[in-house]
């Protein structure tokens, strides 16, 4: 059982490492209606505690789910301009960041909520995105699939689309797996997400993606991770024991990418970063894999 899977061996929840900026600030109030900051932090630290029950992930503890993560990716501003180039262009938000920050910071910024989708392995993690919003299916309708990527039930193994399906886009309400999507979706957003995963494992997830995506110039795969000047393990001990992370290089991540579309047919992007969390300096890769 992985040291986060196990109440008695995750790290404690830190409420000092609770910080929003002015931004996330006055995001969270508008999107709860929560103006009182004190007020706001309580309901804050309780739906992460009941989040934490589910699966102790360590961006659930250094409240990861409240950073607007989307909104600061350089792709992000060119994923907004699809929806003035392209009709109904839907943005899938896969692994949703535990609540849904990401998907519901799009659709405050204009992304229409029929043509939003989100898919996680767990349910529990989209409804305490619903208690710390304060919304409802019916206030927030944003389809959610929950269900594992790498089953085929879910994404269906095939190749990345090289012209437009010729089934019409279904409509995103009726749907309970992404297959139906394959070859549909112009936006996919990915982060905190490929690091989970082994390198074999992180190969058939960019698999299982470029599937979905629409064979249209623009149509792109975005996201945040951890990474590597070189690929390989980052280990940290966690509770007294060894926690390991594959991470690809920018370049390896370029190799895997264009492996999967194959030559001339995308432009990846991916730059490391560093970052500190607890003391401790760790990279972080910025990418975005876009069709041309």
């Amino acid at each position: 059982m992985s040291v986060f899977a196990n109440p008695a061996t995750r790290p404690p929840l830190n409420p000092s490492l609770y910080s929003l900026d002015g931004d996330e600030l006055a995001f969270f109030q508008e999107q709860t209606g929560i103006q009182d900051p004190a007020e706001l932090k309580a309901h804050i630290l309780n739906v992460q505690a009941k989040a934490y029950e589910i699966y102790g992930y360590p961006c659930i503890k250094r409240f990861a789910f409240t950073k607007l993560k989307i909104s600061r990716l350089p792709a992000y501003k060119r994923a907004l301009q699809l929806l003035q180039e392209w009709d109904d262009a839907i943005l899938l938000d896969i692994g949703v960041a535990v609540v849904g920050n990401d998907i519901r910071k799009a659709a405050a910024d204009g992304w229409p909520v029929k043509n939003l989708i989100a898919s996680d392995l767990q349910q529990g993690f989209w409804d305490y995105g619903h208690e710390l919003f304060r919304s409802t299916p019916t206030t927030f309708p944003v389809q959610f699939i929950a269900g594992d990527a790498f089953d085929p039930a879910i994404i269906a193994p095939r190749a990345p689309f090289t012209t437009a399906p010729d089934a019409p886009t279904p409509a995103l309400a009726t749907l309970d797996s992404l297959t139906l999507l394959q070859g549909h979706i112009a936006a996919i957003h990915a982060s905190s997400f490929f690091h989970l995963f082994n390198e074999e494992r992180q190969h058939t997830l960019a698999e299982r993606l470029a599937t979905l995506l629409a064979p249209r110039p623009g149509s792109m795969i975005f996201g945040l991770h951890g990474g590597r000047s070189e690929k390989g393990y980052h280990t940290e001990v966690v509770s007294g024991a060894n926690v390991s992370m594959f991470c690809h290089s920018p370049e390896t991540w370029k190799e895997l990418w264009h492996g999967v579309f194959g030559a001339g047919v995308v432009r990846i992007e991916a730059t490391l970063l560093d970052v500190e969390r607890e003391g401790i300096v760790k990279q972080i890769m910025v990418w975005s894999v876009t069709r041309i």
